[in-house]
């Protein structure tokens, strides 16, 4: 039953892909974002969505709720539909980039770095242009649910984003500490609930965050360098490139964690409607 979901589901987005390939790019995300705005109130995440805007932000009020969970789930659209466009954006100069010096130091001095960031509107663009810049890198991602859309993603992801894109579990924690020793530098989504993580202070709440970047530091003395990326209008982005951190050699994990959180925490507040709420985050 739960294969004929997924394949179900699979038709209709391909169906969906096809139609945006017709109408090009701009109209695409329109209808998208639109499209998701109506459905999004429709799934389970939605009230988690809700819950967990309520433990960041206890003050707001229902409607200014409601308006900010509307416009995560146009953002929401929009990423979904740029999936099918992602060679175009890998091709043109739609992302404006803050810091590009930063990723040229870099490259230039073969410098292995930790890249943290959390999924931002659209977080895929991020990899994809560390990549463009000549920077050897590898992301870990987690794979789908639906065994019929997910190679297709992969597939995309590898071609277009990041070719080394390693699995979230055991096994690619693996083969990403393999890689980090070799020099390739690494990408982290940090804002997702990981319950092998720690408890650690995010909106003034416990939440279980991973401590991956902190265990590389330690290991390996390395250097962060948070990245944060929001959509200015249509297809348009602005990616800023954060100075590099170089943490002090006795600071202890659990500390580097919660400094990355509240970086982490700082770039939502900057534009709330532009995190996906959806993962359950305080758990």
């Amino acid at each position: 039953m739960k294969n004929l979901k997924y394949f179900t589901q699979f038709i209709i987005i391909l169906l969906l892909f096809f139609i945006f390939k017709l109408i090009g790019l701009n109209n695409s995300t329109r209808l998208s974002g639109n499209l998701f705005r109506i459905i999004g109130p429709l799934f389970r995440s939605n009230d988690l969505s809700y819950k967990n805007l309520k433990l960041a932000y206890p003050n707001l009020n229902e409607i200014e709720k409601k308006d900010l969970i509307k416009k995560m789930w146009f953002n929401y659209g929009c990423i979904f539909a740029e999936y099918i466009f992602i060679k175009k954006f890998n091709q043109s100069n739609d992302i404006i980039i803050e810091n590009q010096n930063i990723l040229e130091n870099i490259k230039e001095n073969s410098e292995r770095v930790i890249f943290v960031s959390g999924h931002f509107n659209n977080f895929e663009l991020m990899a994809m242009h560390i990549t463009k810049s000549g920077i050897d890198l590898a992301a870990i991602y987690r794979p789908l649910n639906n065994i019929f859309l997910n190679p297709i993603m992969e597939k995309i992801r590898k071609k277009y984003i990041c070719q080394k894109q390693i699995k979230k579990g055991i096994s690619g924690t693996k083969d990403l500490l393999k890689l980090y020793k070799n020099g390739t530098s690494i990408a982290l989504m940090i804002d997702q609930r990981v319950s092998e993580g720690i408890k650690c202070d995010l909106f003034n709440k416990e939440a279980y965050t991973t401590t991956i970047p902190a265990q590389l530091i330690k290991k390996f003395n390395s250097r962060v360098v948070p990245l944060y990326i929001e959509r200015l209008k249509d297809n348009k982005f602005k990616l800023k490139v954060h100075q590099p951190i170089k943490f002090k050699e006795d600071e202890t994990p659990e500390k580097i964690t919660l400094e990355l959180n509240k970086i982490l925490e700082n770039m939502i507040k900057k534009n709330p409607e532009q995190w996906i709420w959806t993962h359950n985050r305080w758990k």
